[in-house]
């Protein structure tokens, strides 16, 4: 998988995690998928999707998130070594402790954090009154 488009440090760090993770080059099925979605007449004409299949694990990817066919390559290879390294490691990677944060970042508040937000509030916009210059 040597491209101009990366670097060589970046494709080098790659290789050494498919290499520690036991993902062989030969154990990939790669095909190269029209995308889909927004984009018009582009999109639909040119293979710049890819799909990656390990067979030992039976794990499936399919990555279109640059226009780069070489891109894709590499961010599928990426997240099919994000899966792997989940499933072997059993701990929780990035991603998932990403969307966990979200997860709580989104959980509604209880009545005591809600009272005590909008009083923070009311108190901060009786500072930003008393700013306004005083009329007569």
């Amino acid at each position: 998988m040597a491209d101009g488009v990366l670097g060589s440090a970046k494709q080098e760090q790659l290789q050494a995690r498919m290499a520690q993770l036991g993902i062989n080059e030969a154990d990939l099925v790669e095909k190269f998928v029209q995308g889909s979605g927004s984009g018009g007449q582009k999109i639909n004409k040119t293979s710049s999707c890819v799909y990656l299949k390990h067979l030992p694990s039976g794990r499936e990817v399919k990555c279109q998130k640059t226009r780069s066919l070489s891109l894709n390559r590499y961010y599928a290879r990426v997240e099919l070594c994000e899966q792997i390294e989940e499933e072997v490691l059993g701990e929780k990677s990035k991603r998932q402790q990403e969307i966990e944060k979200i997860r709580r970042q989104k959980r509604r508040r209880s009545r005591k954090q809600r009272a005590k937000m909008l009083d923070d509030k009311h108190k901060h916009a009786e500072k930003k009154e008393l700013r306004k210059p005083v009329e007569y």
